[in-house]
């Protein structure tokens, strides 16, 4: 390691683990571009503060919690005898730093919001491929490894998979920030008990209780926490704010927002538009929270009433009120309920859109059609974790459960 090197060694004071070391020149470069410290200026739950309002982290804490945990896992499996070169160290490390950087504001909230048709993973992937570029082809491995190109599959399964370093930082960390205990899971034990079996990511028998504890504890969080129903409500409100700014900036009504926000709400842009055209992800690299609730702040006194009626109830903490339940709502039930709110806020029916929102939520804990879950027996059997526990029931780990949902302004019920 060069001298320059050593004097970019650094620590980060984490509030879940402690001390993260930063492992090299590299990955401290990485962390330093402006891509990456915007990060800090995206919450890691969006909205959620406004239901625990402990839960202020970003996806900086998120993305550099999630690497540390990348080299106890990798530490792990090199103790066990797995050559790992440092090579496909340092690619792994980067593969799962950056594996967020393409989220937008507030997270998942205003996913293709901003941009159509486009996920946050494809964001992150062109931003990946700019930054190759920037740095000469030194993320080439980390980039193959997130997109599950490398030959050695385990390590993308690292990355993503039902048993990630991803998902096992957001819940532990999330966790911590919103004083939900349900989500806390042994993350230390699992990540000791991880192994690699015909290049596929496998769990020693040993840690099994660990992992029906996480299993358990994600859905816990996901109906707790990320599918609260006031959350819910929040970000379809958030969502339904930038939808009416879209639409009075396209008639040409003059309309606050910062220049990051303004260059969106002009145009339509999709997946191929910033394929092709860089200008439009240096935009988007400008673009964070703090555009968005800037403007809302300012659209709070606008003189179109429905911008001005929500953005003010989402500054304010005025939230819709939110009906969830395993069934759909009854027809007539809904149909009255409309008619109420047009007649309380003199809407037209075209606008009724921005004051009742119905739709559905669903969750898996667990998804058999996706990467398993692998248990390695010591006699050398590998069973998925549905085949190995004695105390999770199939039906509950395997499907889906959906729930109706709708929202609207609680004073329509006075």
């Amino acid at each position: 390691m060069s001298d320059a090197s050593i004097d970019k060694r650094k620590i980060i004071n984490d509030p879940v683990y402690g001390f993260i070391n930063i492992p090299d020149k590299l990955i401290f470069d990485l962390i330093e571009h402006p891509y990456f410290q915007r990060l800090r200026r995206i919450k890691q739950l969006g909205l959620t503060h406004l239901i625990y309002p402990g839960a202020l982290h970003t996806r900086f804490h998120h993305s550099i919690g999630a690497m540390h945990l990348m080299q106890q896992a990798l530490s792990v499996l090199k103790a066990k005898g797995h050559k790992i070169t440092k090579e496909e160290e340092q690619g792994a490390l980067i593969a799962i730093l950056l594996h967020d950087i393409g989220h937008g504001p507030f997270s998942h909230a205003l996913e293709n919001s901003i941009i159509r048709d486009i996920n946050h993973e494809d964001i992150s992937k062109i931003f990946m491929y700019r930054l190759n570029s920037q740095f000469d082809g030194m993320l080439s491995i980390g980039i193959d490894i997130f997109r599950h190109k490398y030959p050695k599959n385990y390590l993308s399964q690292l990355v993503s998979s039902q048993l990630d370093m991803d998902r096992l930082d957001y819940m532990a960390r999330d966790s911590f920030f919103t004083g939900v205990s349900e989500g806390i899971v042994s993350t230390e034990r699992i990540i000791k008990m991880l192994d690699m079996s015909d290049d596929k990511l496998v769990v020693e028998a040993k840690g099994i209780y660990s992992l029906e504890k996480f299993i358990v504890a994600r859905r816990l969080m996901y109906w707790q926490v990320y599918l609260h129903k006031t959350v819910l409500s929040a970000e379809n409100m958030l969502m339904k704010i930038l939808k009416r700014a879209e639409y009075l900036v396209k008639k040409g009504i003059d309309l606050f927002a910062t220049p990051s926000l303004k260059f969106f709400l002009e145009n339509n842009f999709s997946d191929n538009n910033i394929l092709s055209n860089p200008e439009i992800l240096e935009k988007y690299s400008m673009l964070d929270d703090f555009d968005i609730f800037t403007s809302i702040k300012v659209w709070t006194n606008h003189e179109d009433k429905i911008l001005a009626i929500l953005s003010s109830n989402l500054v304010n903490r005025k939230l819709f009120k939110c009906k969830i339940q395993p069934e759909p709502f009854d027809y007539f039930y809904i149909e009255k309920l409309k008619e109420k709110i047009i007649t309380k806020y003199n809407l037209k029916e075209k606008d009724l859109e921005y004051f009742f929102y119905s739709d559905t939520t669903s969750n898996y804990a667990y998804n058999l059609k996706a990467d398993k879950i692998n248990i390695l027996f010591s006699s050398g059997k590998i069973l998925d974790i549905v085949e190995a526990s004695d105390q999770l029931n199939i039906s509950v780990l395997s499907q889906a459960v959906t729930k109706h949902f709708i929202c609207y302004p609680k004073d329509v019920d006075n």
